[in-house]
């Protein structure tokens, strides 16, 4: 069986691991990549190593490559990797982000650590390089979907610039990508996930329902996103869309795709009146 080749960044756990497992149930070979291999009690649960086995458990083939997306040869040799094994990439989620503590507060930015833009480097930048590399095994078959995963931060303010700006750039990165996809057969998208249930935010929310339980009612699983991404990439007309920032909610209801429990989470513009910019038309070359 010739299965779709996927490769998910920063999937050892929350979102990235989600899209991974939602795309090996529909029998996808997922490369998941991140840098955590081992547990640590005194950390966020998840490893790569994880992820995979859940991958292959679903129906797929879980691939497990520890890569550190701030180096960008560590990066390379992934898709040359990739390459040796499978020849193409056909699905390619940049979801690898760095998330600080320090911006979670309600400090202001000045008051922040200049690192916390590292989010520039690992987020922004890297979603960059690995299309880069990810490009030439799409090309000649003309056949590629690559999905940057966002956030309504990138048009109204959320935990401050460090935040925001990432969000903003990678929205507009899908946009211009799929200006020099667009004769050779790929489609490129920005995807807005809402709240996540991730593990995190479920065990939050068990350790205090009556404060937290409300967002059960909104919150979206990671895994709605993967089968977002797989609906996308199966749709013959996906290049309709391409360079256009997109709610995950609303492909999810265009796709007739439920939640957990089937829920059908609202969309941040229907909650909160918030919608992605328009990219206009003109090119400048």
């Amino acid at each position: 069986m010739k299965r779709t080749v996927a490769v998910v960044t920063g999937a050892s756990r929350g979102a990235g691991a989600g899209i991974a497992h939602a795309l090996g149930s529909h029998g996808c070979t997922v490369y998941v990549t991140g840098r955590t291999e081992k547990a640590d009690p005194a950390a966020l649960p998840g490893t790569i190593h994880e992820t995979a086995e859940r991958v292959t458990a679903a129906g797929g083939k879980g691939i497990a490559v520890r890569v550190d997306h701030a180096d960008d040869d560590q990066v390379k040799a992934l898709f040359e990797q990739i390459e040796r094994e499978q020849g193409r990439v056909e699905i390619l989620v940049n979801n690898a982000a760095i998330i600080r503590d320090e911006m979670m507060g309600r400090t202001k930015f000045w008051e922040e650590p200049l690192s916390i833009m590292d989010t520039l480097d690992v987020g922004l930048r890297s979603s960059y390089v690995a299309t880069v590399y990810a490009t030439p095994l799409m090309l000649p078959h003309r056949d590629g979907l690559v999905v940057f995963t966002s956030s309504s931060g990138g048009v109204h303010y959320a935990f401050g610039p460090a935040y925001g700006v990432p969000k903003a750039g990678t929205d507009k990165m899908a946009a211009d990508m799929a200006v020099d996809f667009k004769d050779v057969g790929i489609t490129a998208v920005s995807i807005w996930m809402g709240s996540l249930l991730t593990d995190r935010v479920r065990t939050i929310i068990a350790g205090n329902p009556d404060k937290f339980g409300h967002i059960l009612q909104t919150a979206e699983t990671p895994e709605l996103t993967g089968h977002v991404v797989w609906a996308l990439y199966k749709d013959p007309h996906r290049m309709d869309v391409s360079g256009q920032t997109l709610i995950g909610a609303e492909l999810a209801v265009k796709y007739g795709i439920k939640d957990e429990d089937g829920r059908q989470p609202p969309s941040y513009r229907e909650l909160f009146g918030v919608h992605p910019h328009q990219q206009q038309a003109h090119v400048m070359r």
